[in-house]
Protein backbone atom coordinates (compact mmCIF):
# COMPACT_ATOMS: atom_id res chain seq x y z
CA UNK A 1 0.00 0.00 0.00
CA UNK A 2 1.54 3.19 -1.11
CA UNK A 3 1.41 6.47 1.36
CA UNK A 4 1.49 9.98 0.02
CA UNK A 5 4.94 12.33 0.36
CA UNK A 6 4.21 13.32 3.73
CA UNK A 7 4.08 9.61 5.07
CA UNK A 8 6.95 8.27 2.89
CA UNK A 9 9.52 10.69 4.14
CA UNK A 10 8.04 9.16 7.54
CA UNK A 11 8.36 5.69 6.01
CA UNK A 12 12.28 6.45 5.13
CA UNK A 13 13.10 7.60 8.45
CA UNK A 14 12.75 4.50 9.87
CA UNK A 15 15.71 1.80 11.19
CA UNK A 16 15.96 -1.05 9.40
CA UNK A 17 14.65 -3.12 12.37
CA UNK A 18 11.79 -1.11 13.08
CA UNK A 19 9.30 -2.14 15.73
CA UNK A 20 6.49 -4.00 15.60
CA UNK A 21 3.77 -1.62 16.34
CA UNK A 22 5.01 0.63 13.15
CA UNK A 23 4.33 -2.51 10.58
CA UNK A 24 0.89 -3.36 12.41
CA UNK A 25 0.01 0.48 11.58
CA UNK A 26 1.28 0.14 8.34
CA UNK A 27 0.13 -3.20 6.99
CA UNK A 28 -2.78 -3.60 9.09
CA UNK A 29 -3.99 0.13 9.40
CA UNK A 30 -7.50 -1.62 7.76
CA UNK A 31 -8.46 -3.91 9.71
CA UNK A 32 -7.70 -1.53 12.98
CA UNK A 33 -10.05 0.57 11.42
CA UNK A 34 -12.59 -2.10 10.92
CA UNK A 35 -12.50 -1.93 7.05
CA UNK A 36 -10.79 -5.54 6.33
CA UNK A 37 -11.09 -9.10 8.57
CA UNK A 38 -7.24 -9.27 8.46
CA UNK A 39 -3.71 -8.38 7.34
CA UNK A 40 -0.60 -9.89 7.12
CA UNK A 41 3.33 -8.88 6.56
CA UNK A 42 6.64 -10.03 7.14
CA UNK A 43 8.68 -8.65 10.05
CA UNK A 44 12.17 -8.39 10.13
CA UNK A 45 13.36 -8.49 13.96
CA UNK A 46 17.14 -8.54 15.00
CA UNK A 47 16.08 -10.26 17.90
CA UNK A 48 12.95 -12.91 18.44
CA UNK A 49 12.88 -12.82 22.19
CA UNK A 50 12.21 -8.87 21.46
CA UNK A 51 9.42 -9.51 19.45
CA UNK A 52 7.65 -12.01 21.26
CA UNK A 53 7.26 -9.68 23.82
CA UNK A 54 6.01 -6.77 21.68
CA UNK A 55 3.24 -9.69 21.04
CA UNK A 56 2.51 -9.37 24.28
CA UNK A 57 2.12 -5.51 24.80
CA UNK A 58 0.19 -5.21 21.50
CA UNK A 59 -1.96 -8.26 22.18
CA UNK A 60 -2.74 -6.50 25.92
CA UNK A 61 -3.19 -2.84 24.27
CA UNK A 62 -5.71 -4.14 21.32
CA UNK A 63 -7.40 -7.16 22.68
CA UNK A 64 -10.05 -5.79 24.36
CA UNK A 65 -10.66 -3.99 21.01
CA UNK A 66 -11.43 -7.20 19.30
CA UNK A 67 -7.97 -7.29 17.69
CA UNK A 68 -5.37 -10.32 17.62
CA UNK A 69 -1.79 -10.45 16.41
CA UNK A 70 -0.09 -13.33 16.48
CA UNK A 71 2.88 -14.73 15.15
CA UNK A 72 1.90 -17.51 11.94
CA UNK A 73 5.53 -18.47 10.84
CA UNK A 74 8.87 -17.74 12.26
CA UNK A 75 12.05 -17.77 10.13
CA UNK A 76 15.80 -17.00 10.86
CA UNK A 77 15.35 -13.16 11.03
CA UNK A 78 11.81 -12.69 10.13
CA UNK A 79 8.45 -13.38 11.38
CA UNK A 80 4.61 -13.50 9.62
CA UNK A 81 2.56 -11.49 11.19
CA UNK A 82 -0.77 -11.66 11.30
CA UNK A 83 -3.31 -9.44 12.85
CA UNK A 84 -7.08 -9.80 12.63
CA UNK A 85 -10.56 -9.10 14.52
CA UNK A 86 -11.61 -12.40 15.57
CA UNK A 87 -15.68 -11.70 15.41
CA UNK A 88 -15.21 -11.05 11.57
CA UNK A 89 -12.51 -13.70 10.76
CA UNK A 90 -15.08 -16.10 12.68
CA UNK A 91 -17.47 -14.93 10.45
CA UNK A 92 -16.06 -14.89 7.18
CA UNK A 93 -15.21 -18.44 7.99
CA UNK A 94 -18.93 -19.19 8.32
CA UNK A 95 -19.74 -17.90 4.72
CA UNK A 96 -21.36 -20.12 2.88
CA UNK A 97 -18.99 -22.27 0.77
CA UNK A 98 -15.66 -21.50 2.53
CA UNK A 99 -16.02 -24.38 4.58
CA UNK A 100 -16.10 -26.66 1.66
CA UNK A 101 -13.10 -24.93 0.60
CA UNK A 102 -11.33 -25.22 3.37
CA UNK A 103 -12.29 -29.20 3.47
CA UNK A 104 -10.83 -29.55 0.76
CA UNK A 105 -7.40 -28.74 2.09
CA UNK A 106 -7.13 -30.21 5.11
CA UNK A 107 -9.09 -28.28 7.83
CA UNK A 108 -11.30 -30.20 10.14
CA UNK A 109 -13.31 -27.16 11.07
CA UNK A 110 -14.37 -23.39 10.67
CA UNK A 111 -13.34 -22.48 14.23
CA UNK A 112 -11.18 -19.50 14.08
CA UNK A 113 -8.27 -21.28 16.22
CA UNK A 114 -8.25 -24.61 15.19
CA UNK A 115 -8.17 -23.07 11.82
CA UNK A 116 -5.01 -20.61 12.22
CA UNK A 117 -3.18 -23.40 13.93
CA UNK A 118 -3.55 -25.66 11.13
CA UNK A 119 -2.64 -22.58 8.74
CA UNK A 120 0.67 -22.19 10.94
CA UNK A 121 1.30 -25.92 9.79
CA UNK A 122 -0.11 -25.47 6.16
CA UNK A 123 3.10 -22.11 5.70
CA UNK A 124 5.29 -23.94 7.59
CA UNK A 125 5.30 -27.04 5.53
CA UNK A 126 5.18 -25.52 2.06
CA UNK A 127 7.49 -22.65 0.07
CA UNK A 128 4.70 -20.96 -1.17
CA UNK A 129 1.67 -18.86 0.60
CA UNK A 130 -1.57 -21.83 0.74
CA UNK A 131 -4.17 -20.98 -2.06
CA UNK A 132 -6.34 -20.84 0.71
CA UNK A 133 -4.69 -17.68 3.00
CA UNK A 134 -6.84 -15.33 0.93
CA UNK A 135 -10.33 -16.66 3.12
CA UNK A 136 -8.07 -15.72 6.17
CA UNK A 137 -7.50 -12.14 4.94
CA UNK A 138 -11.22 -11.35 4.53
CA UNK A 139 -10.87 -11.97 0.60
CA UNK A 140 -14.23 -12.43 -1.71
CA UNK A 141 -14.42 -16.37 -1.67
CA UNK A 142 -15.03 -15.73 -5.75
CA UNK A 143 -11.56 -13.94 -6.13
CA UNK A 144 -9.94 -16.77 -4.04
CA UNK A 145 -11.65 -19.36 -5.96
CA UNK A 146 -11.11 -17.45 -9.15
CA UNK A 147 -7.44 -17.58 -8.44
CA UNK A 148 -7.26 -21.10 -7.40
CA UNK A 149 -9.10 -22.52 -10.52
CA UNK A 150 -7.63 -20.25 -12.70
CA UNK A 151 -3.94 -20.27 -11.04
CA UNK A 152 -3.45 -16.78 -10.82
CA UNK A 153 -4.19 -15.70 -14.67
CA UNK A 154 -6.92 -14.21 -16.42
CA UNK A 155 -8.22 -11.98 -13.39
CA UNK A 156 -10.12 -9.09 -14.41
CA UNK A 157 -8.50 -6.62 -12.11
CA UNK A 158 -5.25 -6.08 -10.29
CA UNK A 159 -4.89 -4.41 -7.16
CA UNK A 160 -4.34 -5.32 -3.48
CA UNK A 161 -5.42 -8.92 -4.70
CA UNK A 162 -6.57 -10.39 -7.85
CA UNK A 163 -10.06 -9.87 -8.65
CA UNK A 164 -12.34 -12.09 -10.60
CA UNK A 165 -15.60 -10.61 -9.85
CA UNK A 166 -17.25 -7.31 -9.00
CA UNK A 167 -14.69 -5.61 -10.16
CA UNK A 168 -16.28 -1.91 -9.35
CA UNK A 169 -17.02 -2.51 -6.04
CA UNK A 170 -13.86 -4.06 -5.14
CA UNK A 171 -11.97 -0.84 -6.62
CA UNK A 172 -14.05 1.12 -4.14
CA UNK A 173 -12.60 -1.28 -1.49
CA UNK A 174 -9.20 -0.90 -2.59
CA UNK A 175 -9.54 2.94 -2.66
CA UNK A 176 -10.89 2.85 1.19
CA UNK A 177 -7.95 0.52 2.28
CA UNK A 178 -5.49 2.90 0.64
CA UNK A 179 -6.91 6.10 2.09
CA UNK A 180 -7.12 4.38 5.67
CA UNK A 181 -3.74 3.45 5.57
CA UNK A 182 -2.35 7.11 4.43
CA UNK A 183 -4.32 8.17 7.33
CA UNK A 184 -3.18 5.88 9.96
CA UNK A 185 0.48 6.22 9.20
CA UNK A 186 0.43 10.26 9.13
CA UNK A 187 -1.68 10.37 12.56
CA UNK A 188 0.47 7.38 14.31
CA UNK A 189 3.66 9.53 12.98
CA UNK A 190 1.67 12.32 14.88
CA UNK A 191 1.58 10.79 18.31
CA UNK A 192 -1.41 9.02 18.16
CA UNK A 193 -0.98 5.82 19.86
CA UNK A 194 -1.99 2.40 18.23
CA UNK A 195 -5.30 1.42 20.83
CA UNK A 196 -6.68 4.71 20.32
CA UNK A 197 -6.49 4.13 16.66
CA UNK A 198 -7.73 0.56 16.63
CA UNK A 199 -11.88 0.90 16.28
CA UNK A 200 -13.53 -1.22 19.01
CA UNK A 201 -15.64 -4.40 17.17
Amino acid sequence: MNALLSVNSWQASKKVYAMLENGIIEYCAPTLAGIKSANLFNHRFASRKTVVAELETVNQKLNERGVYVEALLWKENSVLIYTYRKSHLANDLKKAGVGKLLFEYGYKNTDVGDCLKYLKQRLFQYDCFPHEIGVFLGYPLEDVLGFIYDKGEECKYRGLWKVYCNVGETKKLFEKIQKCTQIYLRVFAEGRSISQMTVVA
